[in-house]
């Protein structure tokens, strides 16, 4: 009994890894073709139906197409954008968004999607993309948030009356981070991290257990830099040999046989 426990043990030990392994390699790939067919699927329920029959591949064909929907919407996105940058699209735009401005509700809802959007995707946006630490919900517990912008507006002026210079932070919550919290926090209060937003999103939506590596970036850096230096020391070294390097004497020049000859037959 005591020869065959440890046989029967390692065995399970090496199916439960193997089958962890394959879990592990399985699970996010699996996850991640749900989550792609999902957003395919309902891009496709909504744009579908408004496709003609005539241009609808399902039509002629025995079995359903899928992304078709996909790919009309990003056409006609793209279309709308291409019209939108000449002088008549712009005309028909300004007109839309004066019909729009003069419906009360939605007029505060469209204003309010439209500066968000804009904000988010300029590229000369510099909004989330830093993070930070700060301490909430009580002094003493840190917690992860994403730097917004500064404080702006009348939140701007009113702190600043207050001598408070603030940024805007996003303070997510888990494992949903699109869910969380806007908080105006003294700039000194905040500690900046070098991770990017991405590292710190799944920071957060794994509760912590997904920790990005930070001393092999660091070691990394690092080395590099001291690379730099080695190479430069090199180089430094080879110029100032070469600078007090003393300069060989050139040979006097020696006259030739001939003109010798001459000089003593002439004395």
């Amino acid at each position: 009994m005591s020869t065959e426990t440890p046989v029967k043990s390692g065995t399970f030990t090496r199916l439960r890894n193997y089958f962890l392994t394959g879990f592990i390699i399985i699970a996010p790939l699996f996850i991640t073709i749900y989550l792609i067919w999902s957003f395919i699927q309902w891009v496709d329920s909504w744009v579908v139906p408004y496709i003609p029959k005539a241009y609808n591949p399902d039509t002629y064909l025995p079995y359903s197409v899928p992304g078709v929907g996909l790919l009309t919407a990003i056409m006609v996105i793209t279309l709308i954008g291409f019209l939108t940058a000449n002088f008549i699209g712009r005309t028909i735009i300004t007109y839309g968004e004066q019909m729009v401005g003069r419906m009360p509700l939605v007029r505060n809802i469209y204003n309010g999607l439209k500066q968000i959007f804009q904000t988010v995707f300029s590229s000369e946006s510099a909004t989330f993309q830093q993070v930070g630490l700060i301490q909430y919900p009580r002094p003493g517990l840190w917690a992860l948030v994403f730097i917004a912008t500064s404080a702006r507006g009348e939140v701007d002026s009113r702190l600043k009356d207050q001598g408070e210079d603030t940024l805007a932070v996003f303070l997510p919550t888990t494992p949903n981070p699109t869910s969380g919290f806007l908080l105006f926090v003294p700039r000194e209060e905040v500690l900046l991290l070098e991770m990017g937003v991405e590292d710190a999103a799944k920071l957060v939506i794994s509760a912590g257990l997904v920790t990005p590596k930070y001393k092999e970036k660091t070691q990394a850096l690092a080395d590099e830099v001291l690379t730099r230096e080695v190479a430069d020391d090199k180089t430094k070294a080879q110029i100032s040999d070469k600078s007090e390097k003393p300069e060989t004497a050139k040979p006097a020049s020696r006259k030739p046989r001939a003109t010798r000859r001459k000089s003593a037959k002439a004395s």
